[in-house]
C-alpha cells in the first residue's frame, strides 16, 4: 500500500512553497511562481503522484506545469507517469543513467518486493541541461537548477534567491548523505556539492529525507566527512569498511553524528549502511592519496 500524502510546512517558509510528504519515504516540494508552477520530484510511485496533485488543486491555479527531477533514484521520479505530458527537466547524466540496465533491474526487484510498484513504468525526462547550472524564470521567483553530483552523479538541487530558499533533495541528508560509489572523485564530487550549497547562505534548507529546513544540517554533513578523513587517516592498517567496523566500533556511525531517540530502527539500518558505503570511499581516498574535503 501506498504512503499517506500531506502538504506541509516549515516555520517562516513563503506561501508559495509547500513541501508534499509521503510518510516517512520522501519529500517532494511544489513551488508556485507568476509564470509557472514547479514540482520538484514526483515521488515513489505514480499514485502517491496523483494523489498530491488532488491536494495541490486549489494552490496550483491555471498556471502551466513544469516537472524537475533531481535524480533518478526511484523514491523520486518513479511518479513520472502521472504527469505524462507534462515537461520534465533534468541533468543530462539522468539520461546515461537510465540507459544502464540497473534502471529496469531495481524496479524488477521493487516489484518483486512491493505489490505498489507494479504499475511503475519508468517515464524519462523530456527536456535536459548540460554544465553546471539551468535557470527557470518564473516572474517573482527565479529557480537555478545547480548540478551537485556526488550522491549521484546526475544530482540536481534547486535554489531560490528571492527567498533564500534550497531545495538540496538527497545533496545534503539529514542525518548524513551517502556517497555514490567508491571512487575518490565521487567522494570529492560530493563534499564540493556541500560546500556549493553551504556557500549560498541558505535561510531554509530543505532535504528530501530527514523531515527538515535547518541550513545547519550542510555544516554538520560536511564536519562527518571531515572527522571521516580524520579517523581513517589515523587507522594503523586499512582495510574493508565491515571488518574495520566489526574490529574498531569507534568507526561505527553514532561516533559520528547524534541519531535521534525516535528513529525506527529500519532507518537506523539504512543509515549505518550509508556509513559504512562512505567508510569505504573514505579508506580508498586515504589509499590513493586523495583529499577529498
Amino acid at each position: 500500500m501506498d504512503f499517506d500524502v500531506e502538504l506541509t510546512t516549515y516555520p517562516g517558509l513563503d506561501e508559495r512553497i509547500v513541501v508534499i510528504r509521503a510518510g516517512d519515504e520522501v519529500d517532494c516540494v511544489f513551488v508556485r511562481t507568476e509564470r509557472f508552477n514547479v514540482l520538484v520530484d514526483t515521488l515513489a510511485t505514480p499514485a502517491l503522484c496523483r494523489r498530491a496533485l488532488e491536494l495541490l488543486a486549489d494552490v496550483s491555479g491555471d498556471r502551466p506545469l513544469f516537472v524537475v527531477n533531481s535524480h533518478m533514484d526511484w523514491d523520486h521520479f518513479w511518479g513520472n507517469r502521472a504527469i505524462d505530458g507534462v515537461p520534465i527537466i533534468a541533468h543530462d547524466k539522468a539520461m546515461e543513467r537510465l540507459r544502464d540496465p540497473s534502471a529496469l533491474q531495481t524496479l524488477r526487484e521493487k516489484r518483486a518486493l512491493e505489490p505498489r510498484f507494479q504499475k511503475v513504468e519508468i517515464l524519462p525526462p523530456t527536456l535536459t541541461f548540460s554544465g553546471e547550472r539551468m535557470v527557470l524564470h518564473g516572474g517573482d521567483l527565479t529557480l537555478e537548477l545547480l548540478h551537485t553530483p556526488g550522491h549521484t552523479p546526475d544530482h540536481v538541487a534547486v535554489w531560490i534567491p528571492e527567498l533564500r530558499v534550497c531545495l538540496a533533495v538527497d545533496a545534503v541528508e539529514n542525518p548524513i548523505p551517502e556517497v555514490w560509489s567508491r571512487a575518490p572523485d565521487d567522494l570529492r564530487s560530493l563534499c564540493s556539492s556541500l560546500k556549493k550549497i553551504q556557500d549560498l547562505n541558505p535561510k531554509h534548507l530543505i532535504v528530501a529525507h530527514g523531515q527538515t529546513d535547518d541550513p545547519a544540517v550542510v555544516g554538520k554533513n560536511l564536519a562527518y566527512f571531515q572527522k571521516l578523513r580524520d579517523e581513517v587517516a589515523q587507522l594503523p592498517t586499512l582495510g574493508p569498511a565491515d571488518q574495520l567496523l566489526a574490529e574498531r566500533p569507534s568507526l561505527g556511525l553514532e561516533n559520528f553524528v547524534v541519531l535521534p531517540a525516535s528513529m525506527p530502527d529500519e532507518t537506523r539500518t539504512f543509515y549505518r549502511r550509508c556509513h559504512i558505503s562512505n567508510l569505504d570511499a573514505a579508506i580508498v581516498a586515504h589509499q590513493e592519496g586523495v583529499d577529498f574535503i
